[in-house]
């Protein structure tokens, strides 16, 4: 039978992971850019969120279970996870920033331009053209490696789930392992379950979006988001 305590914290285990991944913007905001940049399907982006949900959870429980077998003090975790948030943090950051300018860099290289074209009877007439557009996009087609789905799951590596070790991991060793494992799963699929609901939604909403003649920035806007929502992190604490 489950001790009643252990019920307590996988309650506590499932609302600390809701409100620790809707009040995270870097759970999902960089998923809904990089959808809408790169149109991906929504399988796809809910796959690639999954894998990186499931490494940002596994990693903090593996640093948990370390800790409890070997007895080492809660601080000392918590100082451990402080230092992979800040390296989450600024690897986010760094990410969104080359990934803006290389957006904003590829945006100016491909703006339209006229073309004057003159025909035998001596009509002439022009017309916008992008290279982008027309020749660009055709290589875009062809498989190639994609590394953008691998840093996000890197940077999710990294990202610790602060709330996990210290309020529901180590209170439950106290009553047993089968606790432990019940309310770290709780947390972890809380987690990940809120994280693929919000960057479904939102991506569905997002794909409705039409930036008009904007669209050519697409990547440098997914880019300042993914800026935006790293440097939250690190200096607003969200």
């Amino acid at each position: 039978m489950i001790a009643k305590e252990i019920l307590v914290l996988a309650g506590t285990a499932a609302t600390i992971g809701f409100v620790h991944t809707v009040l995270g913007p870097d759970h999902y905001i960089p998923f809904i850019a990089m959808s809408r940049a790169r149109r991906w399907s929504l399988s796809k982006t809910l796959f690639i969120s999954f894998l990186s949900g499931l490494g940002h959870v596994l990693s903090s429980v593996v640093l948990g279970l370390v800790g409890i077998a070997f007895g080492i003090a809660v601080s000392r975790l918590e100082n451990t996870e402080s230092a992979r948030g800040g390296a989450a943090a600024w690897l986010l950051i760094g990410f969104g920033l080359a990934y803006f300018l290389w957006g904003l860099h590829r945006a100016i290289k491909n703006k339209p331009h006229k073309h004057v074209h003159l025909h035998a009877d001596g009509e002439a007439h022009e017309h916008l053209h992008g290279h982008e557009a027309e020749h660009i996009h055709v290589h875009e087609h062809k498989k190639k490696a994609n590394i953008t789905p691998w840093i996000l799951f890197t940077i999710f590596i990294f990202g610790p789930c602060e709330p996990l070790i210290p309020l529901i991991m180590y209170p439950a060793a106290k009553h047993s392992v089968g606790g432990v494992v019940l309310v770290t799963v709780t947390f972890g699929l809380t987690t990940i379950l809120t994280m693929l609901t919000i960057i479904a939604v939102s991506s569905w909403g997002v794909s409705f979006i039409r930036l008009g003649k904007l669209e050519r920035y697409a990547h440098a806007l997914a880019g300042a988001m993914i800026l935006i929502s790293g440097l939250s992190v690190q200096f607003l604490g969200l």
